[in-house]
């Protein structure tokens, strides 16, 4: 397929003209004009840079790209490495960062709900984009905590008391740790997100709402793998995930 065709159906399908963003969604680095491999992954680091020329991509498709509001705008050192091995290799770069945590299917919020079993009943947050619902049955913490464990395939952090029943839930994937006063003021009895902070175990201990820390790069895998996928399958080209580890 064209790239061009490409950018338009991605920019389409995660309708990035509704969302204010931090960074630019769509293509951020332009390659070949033809896109026969995709390579998809979390973060467009060096190490996934590689291995996506190993395997011969002509686009990469990332939830965290570049020109970031608030950095450093000079291309030199570790960003310099980066986009010259992308121009070097023709290799298109595509980015969708808010619009990839909030498509109600393809998302990384709506995949990792239902992967948890999670019912969503309703968004909150900044432009809807932390989720709202609840379990199927009442379990406990400490249960709860031991499904995503074997979900994400990592421990996750967990601030609360580890019998405490639960069934109201409030979830957003990587970095929302922000959130959490606005789910406290859900009422729901867990919330889990990617990241934590010093504040937060505070408030957790103090309201009495567990907090659930499932790491920012486990909680994210998802909705660019799915993404990738609905590419492949709809256009008939080569899709690959490839997960460059990361303990965060």
């Amino acid at each position: 397929m064209h790239r061009d065709e490409l950018e338009n159906h991605l920019n389409q399908l995660l309708d990035i003209s509704r969302f204010h963003d931090y960074c630019p969604n769509g293509l951020q680095v332009e390659g070949r004009d033809s896109i026969h491999i995709l390579i998809s992954g979390v973060t467009a680091s060096l190490d996934l840079l590689q291995a996506a020329a190993a395997a011969k991509a002509d686009a990469i498709l990332v939830h965290h790209g570049y020109f970031w509001r608030g950095e450093d705008m000079r291309i030199t050192g570790m960003k310099s490495r980066r986009i010259a091995l992308l121009m070097q290799q023709h290799i298109n770069l595509f980015a969708y960062h808010l619009p990839l945590d909030v498509h109600p299917h393809l998302g990384n919020n709506a995949i990792l709900g239902k992967k948890l079993g999670l019912i969503e009943t309703g968004r909150f947050g900044e432009q809807d984009i932390a989720a709202q619902g609840e379990l199927a049955q009442v379990t406990t913490l400490s249960a709860l905590a031991e499904k995503i464990s074997r979900t994400l395939l990592r421990k996750p952090m967990i601030i609360g008391d580890p019998d405490k029943p639960i069934r109201q839930i409030a979830w957003c994937t990587g970095a929302a740790q922000g959130y959490f006063d606005a789910a406290i003021q859900l009422g729901v009895d867990a919330y889990i997100t990617g990241e934590i902070s010093e504040q937060n175990v505070h408030a957790a201990r103090e309201s009495g709402v567990a907090f659930i820390a499932a790491g920012h790069h486990a909680t994210e895998r998802y909705g660019v793998q799915a993404v990738g996928d609905h590419i492949a399958q709809k256009f008939g080209i080569q899709h690959q995930f490839i997960d460059i580890e990361n303990p965060v």
